[in-house]
């Protein structure tokens, strides 16, 4: 923090991000003429005895340094702001990055700004530093181009470290996403064609993203993400019914319905128009999926709780619908739950991973780049520890799928030939595997007759971990209190065309239906058998290698813990209000309210009796775990990327040279 020469007070810290040219910076106060600027150094005088003619005529240091222009300063700390649900604050959104590009080539592209230093600033509080670095990266990544390892460079090493973003829950943040994990997120969405800027329509952002329009963005050219509609009844409509006929079919049938709110109407209507083929609902039953359906537009309920992660089951059975609706039908998939942030960014966030190789903090950040709030809680620790799986999964089917294909090559292969024994596509795989596993010497491996493997897999994910909500389910942090919301504004706006704030709606809906219960542990038994020539010995140890790799038998009652709610009523904001998740008024919570009564105090003491609490919390694996997840949420902004001192000057240069020309 270098202070000014003449106001002493107003601190500040200036980043060279382009040589002479652009400049990232932090005050205490805003920033004038008398402001403290680096200049560029005057060249050192020549020595007296080599000076030439052209060497005495040139100005000297002095009238140099007078000659050099006055910056010309710029903030959108006061246009462009982040709304919070709770405690989060970054980072700010897509829209806010097109807002300041165009504000950003306005001012390059001035003529009076041409040789002048232009120094994007922000406050010097911590969360201003974050937001403004993060929008300034992501802009040199999605338009100008750059690689996410220069973008970040110049902000690398910077002291004090820039804040971690954190989620938008109630309780307290146990995971963060770092400035870092934005870029390479947005770059990988873009080197993917997840993000494509060149379509994006920012009036349409701004509108549909309120929650009295629809309250829906669209994550990627193929997912859009919304929350629950609500209107009554919600019962199913018959098909042949005189009710049936009576649903709209067209744009002036939706206008024309007398009872439909706008802001579902809005979402029929876009759904209709942008070729939404599929819509999966997690949240309880708060509309009839008939007005979906008399459109064309599947509808499918996967409805797991509020605030909790989804089996690894559900998560499977999404993608391979999500896959095929993309791939097959070429239509897109809408995902919501009540507010479409948690359990909808945890599906969407499971198949980007699965489809695309996004790391966990990538694909959170991400999603929060296109849609505020994403993935809330624990939900961010199953994805880290899960995505693992999901990457597998992919590499699995598309193995599968080369193996059918050479199955059915062999097959059509051995129709041609005349073989009186074509070989079917399961024996033609049996036989391409016997072929890759023959050695030079002419013997080969015999295939393991009693064994459900997978490719890649030791044991099958259908009947070991699809049940679950993972392999690391025994180490999520318990489910948090309440999940936020998006709630209608007041008629006035005090901040800014994205503010969000006023009453909280009062929702009226059915109970929900009673779902299944999802176990959260499985019984994996095992069975000796005969595998020729092995000992008993061998098969003791197998066996006891198995026991290790089994999960805690924690039962799902003593792991969970919970806070009461009645500690959570009172937090509010300027922007947002808290909205009453308590379990007698939403519906959202109804089947979980007897667990959530209980203290943390009786759960503990309930399970230190038992001893499997005490068990499991000294166990060294467990402590390994868990700093493993700690450790894990927040990286080193430093740790990947260079200084700005190791950069080359021939590609500063030639960006300086792209940008002051826009």
């Amino acid at each position: 923090m270098a202070p000014s020469t003449k106001y002493s007070t107003n601190l500040g810290q200036i980043i060279e991000y382009i040589p002479d040219r652009l400049y990232l910076a932090s005050y205490l106060e805003a920033p004038d003429e008398n402001t403290l600027f680096p200049y560029p150094e005057p060249p050192a005088p020549r020595s007296p005895s080599k000076r030439s003619q052209r060497a005495l005529d040139r100005p000297t240091p002095a009238q140099e340094t007078n000659n050099y222009k006055q910056p010309y300063y710029f903030t959108v700390d006061d246009t462009l702001l982040y709304n919070a649900f709770h405690h989060d604050f970054g980072p700010l959104h897509i829209g806010h990055l097109y807002r300041f590009a165009l504000q950003f080539h306005e001012i390059l592209g001035a003529k009076e700004n041409k040789e002048r230093p232009v120094v994007f600033w922000s406050r010097a509080d911590p969360r201003s530093r974050a937001n403004a670095s993060a929008l300034l990266a992501c802009y040199m990544v999605l338009i100008q181009s750059w690689p996410p390892h220069l973008a970040l460079a110049p902000m690398a090493q910077v002291d004090p470290p820039l804040m971690p973003f954190r989620d938008a829950g109630y309780s307290q943040a146990d995971y963060g996403i770092t400035v870092q994990d934005v870029v390479y997120g947005v770059w990988k969405a873009k080197e993917e064609g997840c993000c494509v800027l060149e379509s994006f329509d920012l009036d349409e952002y701004e509108k549909y993203e309120r929650v009295e329009n629809g309250d829906f963005n669209w994550i990627t050219p193929h997912f859009l993400a919304f929350a629950s509609p609500q209107h009554a009844p919600t019962a199913r409509t018959l098909e042949g019914t005189e009710q049936w006929a009576s649903l709209p079919r067209s744009f002036t049938a939706i206008d024309a319905h007398p009872t439909l709110p706008q802001p579902f109407r809005n979402v029929l209507k876009h759904f209709t128009e942008r070729n939404i083929g599929l819509v999966v609902r997690l949240n309880s039953v708060l509309y009839s999926p008939s007005y979906f359906e008399a459109l064309g537009i599947q509808h499918l309920d996967m409805i797991f709780d509020d605030g909790t992660c989804p089996p690894l089951s559900t998560v499977r059975k999404f993608i391979r619908l999500a896959h095929e609706t993309i791939t097959v039908r070429k239509k897109g998939i809408a995902v919501h739950c009540k507010a479409g942030l948690g359990r909808t960014g945890c599906l969407i966030g499971a198949y980007l991973i699965y489809r695309h190789g996004f790391t966990a903090n990538e694909i959170i950040a991400y999603m929060r780049f296109m849609r505020p709030g994403m993935v809330v809680g624990p939900q961010q620790h199953w994805l880290h520890l899960n995505q693992g799986v999901f990457r597998e999964w992919w590499v699995e089917e598309r193995i599968e799928r080369k193996l059918r294909k050479e199955a059915a090559l062999a097959a059509a292969a051995a129709h041609v030939t005349g073989n009186l024994q074509p070989s079917t596509p399961i024996r033609a795989m049996q036989k391409a595997s016997l072929g890759r596993s023959t050695s030079k010497n002419g013997t080969s491996t015999p295939p393991n007759r009693g064994s459900n493997r997978t490719p890649l897999g030791e044991m099958d994910q259908e009947h070991t971990r699809d049940k679950s909500i993972g392999v690391q389910e025994d180490y999520l942090p318990a489910p948090t209190p309440g999940q936020p919301r998006k709630t209608q504004r007041l008629g006035v706006d005090r901040h800014h065309p994205y503010s969000r704030g006023g009453n909280a709606i009062h929702e009226t809906v059915e109970e929900e239906a009673t779902a299944q219960e999802q176990s959260a542990t499985e019984v994996i038994s095992m069975h000796r058998t005969s595998q020729g020539n092995e000992s008993d010995e061998e098969w003791h140890l197998r066996m006891r290698s198995h026991r290790k790799a089994s999960t805690s038998p924690i039962s799902p009652d003593r792991r969970e813990r919970s806070v009461s709610h009645q500690t959570m009523t009172t937090m509010t904001t300027t922007v947002y209000q808290v909205v009453d998740n308590d379990a007698s008024n939403d519906i959202e919570n109804i089947g979980t309210a007897t667990a959530r009564t209980k203290s943390y105090d009786q759960v503990q003491r309930a399970s230190s009796a038992s001893g499997v609490l005490t068990k499991v919390r000294g166990s060294g694996s467990a402590k390994r775990v868990a700093g493993s997840v700690r450790e894990a949420g927040v990286r080193k902004t430093s740790g990947r990327i260079g200084s700005v001192s190791g950069a080359p000057t021939s590609v500063a240069a030639t960006t300086a040279r792209k940008i002051s020309g826009i």
